[in-house]
């Protein structure tokens, strides 16, 4: 499904590289948690996947389609929820930003109205989205994502700032996607509330792939790349089940 080769990016104008030789190989069908300190490449490394960018080095395979070259074939395959919801939602009420995903037509408003339902939001529908809360802004991002049907969901921290009952949602959705056999990579810094459910996790540390595999081989290893593992895999080295 995924395969990126020895991809390096640097920034117009930045001297260091954000990511340097990275290779990553993804199953269909994976939830894979992607994490790191802050600064360490994860939400490019979403971009490139997501063919907002091509590398400077190497190559990104997504579903036969690799980049350099291929980036709108990648765009509309993929489907990315950024960390900062008011930089992607684009209409002026939920109706609104909606619509502009499916279309106008009868069976497509259908099919927004029933998203919306779907992610709590079917009150709000034509509420502006200034007055929607902070939740509600993230779940109208991943409502819009959805109505792609995309092949491959990336969420960039998804986790940050969500309440407790906010975030067993998310994990909620993320597990129904994996039943659906969706391929997700889902960036974090804090690994606690996806390393149960992760089929593989991988770790970028200062632009690099330091580890990547399974999530207890992986764990054994990321405190000395400042990551934060489950109290449970501290004490007795296991992933106890987060909710």
């Amino acid at each position: 499904m995924i395969d990126v080769s020895s991809v390096s990016f640097t920034y117009a104008g930045a001297g260091e590289p954000v990511l340097d030789g990275v290779s990553l190989h993804v199953e269909r069908g994976a939830l894979v948690c992607l994490c790191g300190a802050n600064g360490s490449g994860k939400s490019t490394l979403l971009s490139l996947l997501a063919g907002l960018f091509s590398p400077v080095q190497g190559t990104v395979r997504v579903g036969g389609h690799s980049s350099p070259g291929a980036e709108r074939a990648l765009r509309a395959q993929s489907a990315l929820v950024l960390q900062d919801a008011d930089l992607q939602i684009i209409g002026s009420t939920v109706e609104e930003d909606l619509l502009l995903t499916t279309g106008t037509a009868g069976a497509a408003v259908a099919a927004a109205r029933g998203m919306a339902d779907r992610f709590g939001l079917g009150g709000h529908w034509n509420s502006p989205v200034q007055t929607l809360s902070y939740g509600q802004k993230r779940k109208l991002c991943l409502a819009a994502a959805a109505l792609r049907a995309p092949q491959l969901l990336l969420l960039d921290e998804p986790f940050s700032g969500l309440d407790y009952p906010a975030m067993c949602e998310l994990r909620g959705l993320l597990r129904h996607n994996a039943a659906e056999g969706l391929t997700q990579i889902v960036s974090v810094h804090d690994v606690e509330p996806l390393a149960d459910m992760a089929d593989t996790m991988a770790v970028l540390h200062k632009g690099r792939l330091a580890l990547d595999g399974a999530p207890e081989a992986v764990l054994e290893h990321a405190e000395a790349y400042g990551l934060r593992v489950p109290c449970s895999w501290r004490t007795n080295r296991t992933i106890a089940p987060w909710a």
